[in-house]
Formats: structure tokens, sequence, C-alpha cells
């Protein structure tokens, strides 16, 4: 057999199992339907982790180090070493802070003007307000920043809530555990629907099927459009997933424009990538084409032409 009469052969019965399933349009769309909330729901979730860690890296204060000079350090120092910050690659943004802006900062905000003007001398130092990139801003690589500008000269302390990075880190991880757990859960409800759907079509074709193999057919050539049939089922329910999930993130992005406006971010809801759409098309057509195979590989063989 040529290759182009194999590809005919293959085509047409794609196009059959197609035009099979489509006469059946209800039962068709209840099993898509199935398979693509069993898609959408760990797509949700997956979407909702990825702009929470996008809404974490919007989140600048909470990770900033805050470096306090040595009060021998001049201002050319200072400068100096906030220059040296900026050529690192784990640094995004380094802010100074003079020693005279930070006394007139807390001179307006403590209510202490009288007992600070009784000072000698001005008791605060100069700061550096260091912001990590965002693949620096995790528990292990604040560390590092922390200990790396300590051990700088002229600094005296760096001071850095790690607790507040390490429980979000700790969340973020947790989060990312349910997203892959609940999609291999759900993974493993598309094999048993589509696998049920193929079983049950094959029931219903049982005698078609013995008069193929009374005619020389093997197995494999009457599995095939059951396997077609799994791979439009997981098709169709991995389209049905995309629009799902792209609708629900369109009526929450306004809600969530609005909310991070409230706390002074500018953080927009992401959508699906392309990417991301693609790798569910071909996860949703691998487990669906898997659970087909697997329900007619069993059925198929135990039918026996009388």
């Amino acid at each position: 057999m040529n290759v182009r009469a194999y590809f005919a052969r293959h085509a047409q019965t794609l196009v059959g199992s197609l035009g099979r399933i489509v006469k059946q349009p209800f039962a068709t769309l209840m099993t898509m339907g199935v398979v693509a909330v069993a898609l959408a729901l760990p797509l949700s979730l997956n979407l909702l982790l990825t702009n929470v860690r996008s809404a974490a890296g919007n989140w600048n204060d909470a990770f900033d180090l805050s470096v306090y000079m040595d009060k021998n350090a001049n201002a050319a120092r200072v400068a100096s070493l906030a220059k040296q910050l900026r050529q690192r690659g784990d640094v995004a943004v380094v802010r100074v802070i003079s020693a005279d802006e930070a006394l007139a900062e807390f001179r307006d905000n403590s209510g202490f003007g009288q007992a600070l003007d009784a000072l000698p001398d001005n008791p605060l130092p100069d700061t550096l307000v260091v912001t990590p990139t965002l693949a620096a801003s995790t528990p292990q690589g604040t560390d590092a920043l922390k200990g790396a500008i300590a051990a700088m000269a002229d600094v005296k302390t760096v001071q850095l809530d790690t607790e507040w990075v390490k429980r979000l880190h700790a969340i973020l991880d947790i989060l990312r555990r349910v997203v892959l757990l609940t999609g291999g859960l759900l993974g493993a409800g598309v094999v048993l629907i589509v696998g049920n759907t193929i079983r049950l079509d094959i029931l219903n074709r049982r005698a078609e099927i013995e008069v193929m193999k009374l005619v020389g057919a093997s197995d494999g050539f009457a599995r095939r459009p059951f396997l077609y049939s799994g791979i439009w089922y997981g098709l169709g329910g991995g389209l049905m997933a995309l629009i799902l999930v792209a609708v629900a993130a369109a009526l929450l992005e306004k809600p969530a424009l609005s909310l991070a406006k409230l706390y002074g971010s500018s953080f927009h809801l992401q959508g699906l990538r392309f990417t991301t759409g693609a790798l569910v098309l071909g996860v949703a057509v691998g487990l669906a084409w898997f659970g087909s195979w697997l329900a007619a590989t069993r059925h198929i063989r135990a039918i026996e032409p009388t």
C-alpha cells in the first residue's frame, strides 16, 4: 500500500468518525461538556496561581531590603554603594534615603518634632531601599542578597521581613500542589468519561463489529474509528474548556482591576496564553485518546463473531 492510499484511508476514517458523533449531537455535547468542566477546573486554578505570582511580583515593598549605612559613611560612599548594587543581576531598584530625609519623614509621621529638636545631632543613618528582581524574590534569593549586602563595607545592618516572604511562597507552593493533584484526578476522570462513552458506542455497534471480523478485519482495524471518536471528544472538550476559562477571566478582569487600584497596584489580570491553550488541547486529546484506546482494546477484543 502506498503512502497516499494509507493517509487517504485514515482521513476517511477520521471524517467518518466525526460524522458519526455529529449525528448524536446531544450525547456528544454532554460528553464534551463533562470533559470541558473536568479540564476547566485545574486550568482555572493554574491561571489563578499564575496571577497570584504576578501580583506578588508587583508587591515590591513586601520584598524590599532596608540597608542602614554606617554613620561614618559619607554621601559619596553611599552613592557608590547604590551604583554597585544597581549593577547586580538580582537587584531591580535601589532608592537612596539620606539621613536628613529620613529624619524629616520621621518628624512628620511620628509627632515627636519637639523631642527631635532637642537631640544634638541626627541619630538616623543614610539608608538604601533595595528591591530584588522578581526571580530573586524568593526566600532563598532574598536571603542570599541580604547576606551579600551585609558583607559589604560601611553597611551596618540589613533588615528584611523574611518570614513574610517564606509564608507567601509556602502558600504558593501549596496552591501549585493543589493544581497538580486536581489536574491529575480530573485527568483520570477524562479518561474514564471518554472510555465509558466509547464502551457504550461499541456495545451499540456490536453487530457491525462482528460482521467486520467475519470478513477478516483485525481488532486494530475495528478499533480505529473509536480512537478517532475519542480524539474528537478530547478536541471538542478542550476547546470548550478554553472558552469557559476565557469567559471567566474576562468577567473577573474589571473587578480585579478595581481591587488593584484600591491598593495602588498596576496589576492586570492575565488571561490564557497561546502556548497554554495549545498545551491544554494536546493534553485533552491525549487523555481522550488514551481512554478510548483502553475501552476499545478491551471490548473489541471480547467481541467474537457467532
